[in-house]
């Protein structure tokens, strides 16, 4: 997985609250190799009308390709499923703006290199209104000074440390863990001398 300092890209908005893992990958696709790709699943069933077509209307079905996502509060709730995060890369996202996300759904985000920005409702609406007036703007995202631009609305956003250098590295929690190593291992070596009856035959 690569990672990423500096974002400036199309921007998409789901003007939906609560849209939760169920929403944004129904549970009936999960079966499918993530080799094949999930972007087609993302809000399935909200893309399509009742006739199975895609809905014109509805703010993903464009012949661009979006890779900011500008959503509401209470993103990605609902259950831990990872391949909830898998749709939304795999259709060419790279960070969802919402006032608050599921937790367990933020932490798969940025393992998968997925910026969950969060925005007070205050900022946020601000956001929003920028994007109606002129939705072709770009918006911009510096990992390295955080912050966010989108025409004429600037601001610093809050990302937590670890977060930062995951998306900026692409690591995941093993990655993060392997940058700690040496010490690792200087405990280990210690550990051992120290009690060599907790390790068979003495020795690591």
């Amino acid at each position: 997985m690569g990672g990423w300092r500096y974002l400036k890209g199309i921007t998409a908005y789901l003007p939906r609250a609560n849209v939760d893992t169920d929403q944004l990958i129904p549970a009936r696709f999960m079966s499918a190799p993530r080799s094949e790709g999930y972007g087609d699943y993302l809000l399935y069933d909200q893309r399509r009308d009742a006739h199975g077509q895609l809905d014109p209307s509805f703010p993903l079905n464009t012949d661009k390709t979006p890779s900011v996502l500008i959503a509401h509060r209470n993103f990605g709730s609902g259950s831990s499923r990872e391949a909830a995060v898998y749709a939304l890369v795999d259709a060419g996202f790279q960070a969802v703006i919402a006032p608050s996300f599921g937790d367990i759904f933020s932490s798969n985000a940025v393992n998968n290199g997925l910026l969950p920005l969060r925005l007070d409702e205050q900022d946020h609406a601000k956001l929003v209104v920028c994007h109606k007036a002129k939705s072709d703007l770009p918006t911009a995202i510096d990992l390295d000074t955080c912050q966010l631009r989108l025409g004429s609305f600037e601001c610093v956003f809050t990302l937590d440390e670890t977060w930062r250098l995951k998306l900026i590295n692409g690591w995941d929690d093993i990655d993060m863990t392997q940058q700690h190593l040496s010490s690792i291992e200087g405990y280990i070596e210690r550990a051992c001398n120290i009690t060599p009856w907790a390790w068979p035959n003495g020795v690591k």
